[in-house]
């Protein structure tokens, strides 16, 4: 079974293309979500849809086939070409698809980070589709998880009410001039630590890569590693070529003199946005065409940014929702394994009253010797089955054990779709309850 999330919201889509792509009522709802649930590569379904988002959550048999569909539908709803729509959305699959659940559910992916509305409109949305019949207790489980994300995300954040600092505005405000749209562009920050450190951050998130320069290039590899490979490292030498060669620059160091002075600028034909953060200034008055500097004044005046002020706690929001999607995986795993060990085992104590059976009948074993042959036979394979159902256990917890559970299910042919899931689970988890 897989997990998908077909995604059209205000990101990508202008107000005019998701009003044609919004139901108008909960009849017209429901025939979408039963038209997508009669596809036998979906078992199950459900559709959000506010006046921001409208996300398609799926279990699936098939991704390929269940995006491909999701998209056939929904072009037809609209009018809108299936090619401009397949432009329009964002499509994620599996564990990525868990992730961007819990960040929408959590509030993350709002347009207004931190509202609270949109958790209890995911939770009617899986409400709705549970009294229809499209979703049930594959789907059951993300909810459940979801919940209870957003619930630390709130309590652990405070993120409707918390301080911002001038690395989120920074950034915000070189998204905001750069039209909401910094993926793919490389961001250089000069200085490494705790401001120069957030910064990068908040470019991360917002789909940069980011040049990470400073004096002590040991020390910022190790910051590098710790936050990820789109983040490359150079020594402070290197400095000039970086000023001349991209768009954004984000200075935080403790230098007591400019670091930056006009000599080291050239003139260039592209637009620069340069972000002074440090007391005193990094970089000495240049004036080029097409340079805009920002000065920490000038950035604690936009800090009364409603939007930017939930920036700064959206990333350690990011970090609980991480957590909670390698919880989810976790329990799915460990869930997964326990119908396949009790499935071998019954295929164990079918074969015992096979043999056991016609052993009796040819008088290999006497009729008065069944109870005791039969609880030998028992306590030999619980013998020979005690390792290997240790081992499986010890393997569902990590993600490529998956791959072995399945390889298990085949080999000793056990089918665990129609398992009660309720059986399995752990005390931790009690499960949605719509």
């Amino acid at each position: 079974m897989y997990y998908q999330v077909v995604s059209f919201n205000y990101k990508k889509c202008d107000l005019p293309t998701r009003e044609k792509l919004a139901f108008k009522d909960d009849v017209e709802k429901k025939e979408m979500l039963d038209r997508l649930a009669s596809f036998d590569f979906i078992y199950e379904v459900f559709i959000v849809s506010t006046c921001n988002r409208i996300e398609v959550v799926a279990a699936t048999r098939d991704n390929f086939a269940t995006y491909h569909a999701i998209l056939g539908l929904f072009a037809k709803k609209s009018g809108i070409n299936f090619y401009e729509l397949e432009e329009l959305s964002h499509r994620v699959d599996d564990e990525e698809a868990i992730h961007h659940l819990f960040s929408v559910v959590s509030s993350l992916d709002s347009l207004v980070i931190g509202e609270s509305q949109i958790t209890g409109q995911v939770k009617d949305a899986y409400k709705f589709s549970y009294l229809n019949y499209t979703a049930e207790k594959r789907l059951n489980r993300i909810i459940s998880y979801a919940v209870k994300c957003a619930a630390e995300v709130r309590n652990a954040t405070q993120i409707s009410q918390s301080p911002i600092s001038i690395a989120s505005v920074a950034v915000a405000q070189a998204s905001e001039i750069m039209g909401d749209n910094l993926a793919g562009m490389v961001g250089v920050v000069v200085g490494a630590g705790e401001m120069g450190q957030l910064a990068a951050k908040h470019l991360l998130r917002a789909g940069c890569d980011v040049v990470l320069l400073g004096r002590d290039t040991k020390k910022i590899q190790k910051i590098a590693d710790e936050l990820g490979e789109n983040v490359k490292v150079d020594s402070f030498d290197t400095l000039p070529k970086y000023l001349n060669r991209y768009r954004l620059l984000f200075t935080a160091t403790s230098s007591p003199e400019p670091v930056i002075v006009q000599s080291m600028v050239e003139k260039r034909d592209i637009k620069r946005l340069w972000f002074d953060m440090a007391i005193p200034r990094d970089i000495a008055e240049v004036h080029i065409e097409q340079l805009k500097i920002f000065r920490i004044d000038d950035l604690q005046n936009i800090s009364a940014s409603n939007h930017a002020m939930r920036q700064e706690q959206a990333l350690k929001a990011n970090e609980i929702v991480d957590k909670y999607r390698d919880e989810f995986y976790k329990w799915l795993r460990a869930l997964s394994v326990e119908p396949v060990i009790k499935g071998m085992r019954e295929k164990v104590d079918q074969a015992i009253e096979e043999e056991l059976t016609r052993a009796i009948k040819k008088g290999f074993v006497p009729k008065d010797s069944e109870d005791n042959m039969r609880k030998m036979a028992n306590q030999m394979f619980n013998s020979f089955l005690h390792k290997p159902t240790v081992k499986m256990r010890q393997s569902s917890r990590e993600k490529e054990g998956a791959g072995g559970i399945d390889a298990l299910k085949n080999i000793f042919d056990v089918n665990t779709e129609n398992i009660n899931t309720k059986l399995y689970k752990q005390d931790h988890h009690k499960g949605y309850r719509s």
